[in-house]
């Protein structure tokens, strides 16, 4: 197999530069009885709200399975003969800071409960061991950029695993962001202010990690609870520690800086210096757009190093397996991740088809004067809502989902409780900013315990709405008794937390809750329904079962 070293320098802000790949639900039960002498809570709805609540539970198939312990990177090894490797590197990931938990960026927080959501970034830093594969010189471009970001969801009931990529020259608004020393691996004091027309990785450049999820989670509203990165030695330590990836190509493959990566048309074993520029390459004029099929194979290469490391070849040679799990913890930076973590999840996918394994790409449409790809926003809304809803997704193989269904709620008496042991959650549908705050300190002042504030995931409406699952229909009466005037709906996917959303027509006024124990008259409740998200058809979708030459 031919390796070959191209040129690849140029100017600090030349996009060109090339990369690295890094390695409750609720059950339902009947309403209570009629009591005596109830007063009235709420009052029936005038408008419909198109919701996105009805989380679909899926049913695991059952046979055929490839034991999917490892995601993008093959970080996620879940098996009982891994544990013991992964129990001595206990505590040796390098720690960065990263995340915003907290966001009012993130979408429905209730409904992404028990989602983990991982941001995978692959840095072309030029410094140290990074310099010495081909990455050029901290001469070339000083810092590092975030070339490869694959953010990875896996909703609660495990049933798949989406990864979705972002184009590295994507138009992104930047926020204001403190900056980031790529080399000392520390943030500094000097600030960047927000700016628009930014470059994607030049957002990582200025900002680094936490810069970077702050453009990803708003852009996605997905609650990013994990990070991942790694640079171009840390990804090629991987790929050589387990004996190289198999790929296959219909056709050589040829890059106009880096030269011939691969000389000839068929299946090779790429070891990690090849491998490293067979996910770099851009300028490839077979391929016409440098950035998508550059992409397309990353995903590609991903899918069959998810099948290579997970086979038996490895998973049973404790040299490559150990070699495996020390490359990942000495060559990557994360936050929130650890041995204990990734077991659990790994174990947890172990009944996950590879078929259920699902690459996507976010939509652009062209590129504007400064060559930033433009993002069809509308369209991205769509497939983060979808992933949000664990609607299916275009390529994605999955058993069909057992039938669910919210029963038709009947007039009922119940009775209010201790606001203390209600957790509730705040969702601004006003359009005021600020307002799901400040009803939110009105609330915990009443003894209500906050679950999260934030805004609502189906944007602005005029009715105040109290949704709770059909269970919480007492602590619901007792939240809506706090807003007179206030819808209630019964909904899926919210758990023990009963949500007001906070719509145009609130008075902004927050009462104190009806006393314990106080019989009430719930009537008029109204059944959420899922909003329609249109999927766009002409996504970029690689599925990680598909074992046909590309």
């Amino acid at each position: 197999m031919k390796k070959v070293s191209g040129d690849d320098s140029h100017r600090p802000d030349d996009p060109d530069k090339t990369e690295i790949i890094p390695a409750v639900d609720k059950q339902q039960s009947p309403m209570p009885g009629n009591m005596s002498a109830p007063r009235a809570v709420g009052n029936p709805g005038v408008t419909r709200l198109a919701l996105n609540r009805s989380r679909r539970r899926k049913r695991l198939r059952t046979a055929g399975r490839a034991a999917v312990a490892m995601v993008a990177v093959g970080a996620l090894v879940g098996t009982g003969t891994v544990w013991g490797y992964l129990h001595s590197t206990m505590g040796k990931f390098g720690q960065i800071a990263a995340l915003d938990t907290e966001s009012t960026d993130i979408v429905d927080a209730l409904g992404q409960m028990g989602d983990e959501t991982y941001l995978i970034v692959g840095t072309d830093t030029r410094a140290g061991a990074s310099g010495a594969v081909g990455a050029g010189t901290v001469e070339d471009a000083e810092g590092a950029r975030a070339d490869v970001v694959m953010l990875v969801n896996i909703p609660a009931d495990r049933s798949r695993v989406v990864t979705v990529s972002f184009p590295r020259d994507l138009d992104v608004e930047r926020p204001a962001c403190q900056g980031w020393d790529n080399d000392a691996g520390t943030y500094v004091d000097e600030k960047y202010p927000a700016a628009y027309g930014d470059k994607l990785n030049a957002t990582y450049a200025l900002g680094g990690p936490k810069c970077l999820v702050k453009v990803i989670q708003k852009m996605s509203g997905l609650k990013i609870g994990h990070f991942v990165g790694m640079d171009f030695a840390g990804f090629e330590t991987m790929v050589d520690e387990i004996g190289g990836v198999q790929v296959c190509t219909p056709q050589p493959l040829e890059d106009g800086i880096l030269g011939t990566v691969l000389p000839e048309a068929g299946t090779h074993v790429l070891d990690g210096n090849t491998a490293l520029n067979f996910v770099r390459a851009r300028h490839v004029e077979s391929e016409g757009n440098g950035d998508y099929g550059r992409i397309n194979r990353q995903q590609k290469f991903l899918s069959s190093l998810l099948r290579g490391a997970l086979s038996s070849e490895v998973l049973l040679n404790p040299a490559k397996l150990n070699g495996l799990i020390n490359a990942f913890t000495s060559e990557t930076f994360v936050e929130n991740i650890d041995t204990e973590s990734l077991v659990t999840l790994g174990r947890s996918l172990q009944n996950v088809d590879a078929d259920a394994v699902t690459f996507l790409t976010v939509p652009t449409a062209g590129t504007n004067e400064w060559g930033n790809e433009i993002p069809r926003t509308d369209d991205i809304k769509s497939i983060f809502r979808a992933i949000i809803d664990d609607d299916d997704l275009p390529g994605e193989k999955r058993a069909e989902p057992l039938p669910q269904s919210v029963p038709e709620p009947q007039p009922q008496s119940v009775q209010t409780v201790d606001p203390s042991s209600v957790n509730v959650q705040v969702s601004n549908a006003s359009g005021e900013s600020g307002l799901a705050a400040t009803v939110a300190a009105s609330l915990a002042a009443e003894g209500f315990e906050i679950y999260d504030v934030g805004n609502y995931a189906a944007g602005t409406t005029d009715d105040t709405v109290v949704r709770f699952s059909p269970a919480n229909d007492d602590e619901a009466a007792t939240v809506a008794s706090s807003f007179p005037g206030a819808v209630l709906e019964s909904a899926k996917g919210l758990g023990t937390v009963v949500e007001v959303v906070l719509g145009s027509n609130f008075s902004g006024t927050v009462q104190t809750p009806l006393a314990s124990d106080t019989p009430v008259s719930v009537s008029d409740v109204r059944v959420g329904e899922p909003e329609d998200v249109e999927i766009p058809t002409d996504l970029a979708v690689v599925n990680a079962g598909d074992v046909s030459c590309y």
